[in-house]
């Protein structure tokens, strides 16, 4: 596999439950790392771009059970682990699911100022994604 130098990097930012959030993805040949923040000045939210089709939001509710997160740094509490887990399974679910040969390991951090989300602001954040991979 012959990927661009520097590594391809995509952003996307809109907004998730109510606040502006940046999303990037940086593919490196053996890797891609995805990062999600929310930056410190966001008190100016954008409008969100709806890239996920109902439908396909539909497709991406479960993970595919063969994908096994594990924290390397972080999770403070048990629930933030939990959620960190899931949107790191969803996230390398959608990826597969673009490209099913896909085979590089992904690294999946994300800072939020709470650990809940409803499920508008779960497709949010999984919509932003989606424009980056």
């Amino acid at each position: 596999m012959s990927l661009p130098y520097p590594a391809a990097t995509k952003q996307a930012n809109g907004l998730v439950g109510g606040l502006t959030t940046d999303v990037m993805s940086t593919a490196f040949a053996d890797k891609i790392m995805i990062t999600i923040h929310v930056p410190l000045d966001s008190s100016s939210p954008l409008e969100a771009d709806q890239y996920i089709a109902q439908e396909a939001a539909q497709e991406m509710i479960l993970p595919l059970p063969h994908l096994t997160p594990k924290t390397l740094l972080g999770g403070a509490s048990q629930e933030r682990e939990m959620v960190g887990h899931l949107y790191a399974r969803q996230i390398a679910s959608a990826i597969v699911r673009k490209n099913p040969e896909e085979k590089r390991l992904v690294v999946f951090g994300f800072g939020f100022d709470k650990a809940e989300h409803d499920r508008e602001s779960f497709f949010d954040l999984l919509d932003l994604v989606m424009q980056c991979i």
